[in-house]
């Protein structure tokens, strides 16, 4: 079973690369962005394999970890590509 944990590890690793290669290539920021979360994701689903299967308790805290930074990281892509909303309670001015 440890085998089989450590080979989905290990796949789960290459399509990490594959979110590497869509950071470099773009072509804009919401697909970067979206590759990020990929990386996030993923880097949670090997902790927790590879946590699995060697019997490492402190993986899933780890994981946790890298799991609330990836939220915190596309709210703040979201609050900074997000245009400010105007105020309706100002009248418009007028000529």
């Amino acid at each position: 079973m440890n085998d089989f944990l450590l080979a989905a590890a290990g796949f789960v690793l290459a399509t990490i690369a594959l979110g590497l290669a869509r950071i470099v290539r773009g072509p804009t920021d919401a697909d970067r962005m979206m590759s990020v979360q990929l990386i996030g994701s993923n880097g949670v689903a090997v902790l927790l394999l590879a946590g699995a299967a060697e019997g490492t308790p402190a993986a899933g805290d780890v994981a946790l970890a890298l799991a609330l930074l990836a939220a915190f990281a596309s709210v703040a892509f979201v609050k900074s590509a997000t245009p400010p909303i105007p105020d309706s309670d100002k009248e418009p001015e007028r000529a």
